[in-house]
């Protein structure tokens, strides 16, 4: 399932930044071995997608400093940069998900990079495109899957992030006192819809009573938007609130500002909400991002765990979405029954596990059922029971 989202056009800046110091990061796949084999021939003659580059391309669908998805990002490039001090790290800030996208993807390759990071959901059209018209450029877009047969330089990565999510809703389920949770998500796509749900289930796992309301901002970042959300769910006794937004301060200081609670997304936010922030969940793309850009250059790409739809997750130690910082009103006993989940998901393999209805009473999966990612995503098109809201029609 695959779905393309169009935001405003905005200003885009491409910053031009040359490495200054080094250092090393681990393997992203423990299927290197295998896409070493599969490449031999490839790396042997330094010939394929991405093979020797010197540039490497970073597109963001907003702002680095968001306090949010795009940041976490952006940290990722720089983490680059500092793994391959030989390498030039290009990155271009609020690129629309349109052809504005490929324009600046087209840019960067006719400046010399042969390495691309497409980084929104809504990147992956644009990306593939460009794929098509440069068969010696390594393409991979962040989140959202390849439908048809991936070309021999793209793919796409991301993490499991419904499992930090569920552990999440269990110190927000703890946290509440009004049994009212919030959450703001900007578009229905399975991603945010699992999310939604994990932090649902997470969150009843040890508060039955409670409940998760929802409202949809249809955009990646509008603070006005959010905003007004927030007032929203705050009005209906809403204490404790989270979001699936890229920009996620907006939200954070409007829980601070009010006396609620938040849950943190995509970036370390503690620092805007000292009294409310009750944990989170964020990106750490180093390994990754360090890792494709590796495999790229050694001409390893085509083959690769990463020249497909390559998720990383708690069972394989890899998920590059993980836990932020505890808030202070997390005790002791939550942050041990948290701990004792996560150590439960990473073996038997996902949160969605025992049997989970819908909110009309239909089965998601039936209890014993250990599903698999691909599995979550293509069954996450309705809420949950527990969570009070419609998805939108359109």
């Amino acid at each position: 399932m695959r779905t393309r989202w169009f935001l405003p056009a905005l200003a885009v800046s491409v910053a031009l930044t040359a490495a200054a110091c080094s250092g090393s990061s681990d393997s992203a796949s423990e299927d290197s071995a295998k896409a070493d084999n599969a490449a031999e021939g490839a790396a042997s003659t330094g010939s394929g997608p991405g093979a020797g580059s010197k540039k490497v391309g970073f597109i963001f669908v907003g702002p680095k400093d968001d306090y949010g998805y795009n940041q976490a990002a952006y940290a990722g490039s720089q983490a680059v940069k500092k793994a391959f001090p030989d390498m030039e790290v290009l990155t271009a800030e609020n690129v629309p998900e349109d052809d504005n996208a490929t324009r600046v993807m087209e840019k960067m390759i006719a400046g010399g990079a042969k390495i691309i990071f497409a980084t929104s959901y809504g990147h992956l059209d644009p990306g593939l495109k460009v794929a098509e018209a440069h068969p010696d450029v390594a393409v991979v877009g962040q989140g959202n899957f390849i439908s048809k047969a991936v070309p021999k330089n793209a793919g796409t990565y991301f993490g499991t992030v419904y499992e930090p999510v569920y552990l999440a809703g269990i110190a927000a389920g703890k946290a509440t006192k009004t049994n009212k949770l919030g959450y703001v998500y900007a578009f229905p796509i399975p991603q945010t819809i699992a999310n939604i749900n994990a932090f649902q289930l997470g969150a009843a796992s040890v508060n039955p009573a409670v409940q998760t309301y929802v409202v949809n901002t249809s955009s990646w970042c509008d603070p006005a938007k959010q905003a007004e959300a927030a007032k929203s769910l705050f009005a209906q006794g809403v204490d404790v609130i989270t979001q699936h937004q890229d920009c996620t301060a907006t939200i954070t200081k409007a829980a601070e500002e009010a006396g609620k609670m938040v849950v943190g997304y995509h970036a370390d936010a503690s620092s805007l909400a000292p009294k409310g922030w009750v944990a989170g969940s964020e990106w750490a793309w180093a390994d990754i991002y360090n890792d494709i850009v590796k495999t790229a250059k050694e001409g390893k790409f085509t083959g690769s765990p990463y020249n497909a739809n390559y998720r990383a997750g708690c069972k394989d130690g890899k998920n590059p979405f993980v836990q932020s910082k505890f808030g202070t009103m997390v005790d002791a006993a939550t942050k041990k029954l948290i701990e004792d989940q996560k150590v439960k998901i990473c073996k038997d393999g996902s949160p969605f596990t025992g049997e989970v209805k819908f909110q009309d009473g239909s089965v998601m999966f039936k209890a014993g059922e250990v599903p698999d990612y691909a599995a979550i995503e293509k069954a996450n098109t309705k809420f949950v029971k527990g969570v009070v809201g419609e998805l939108p029609k359109n």
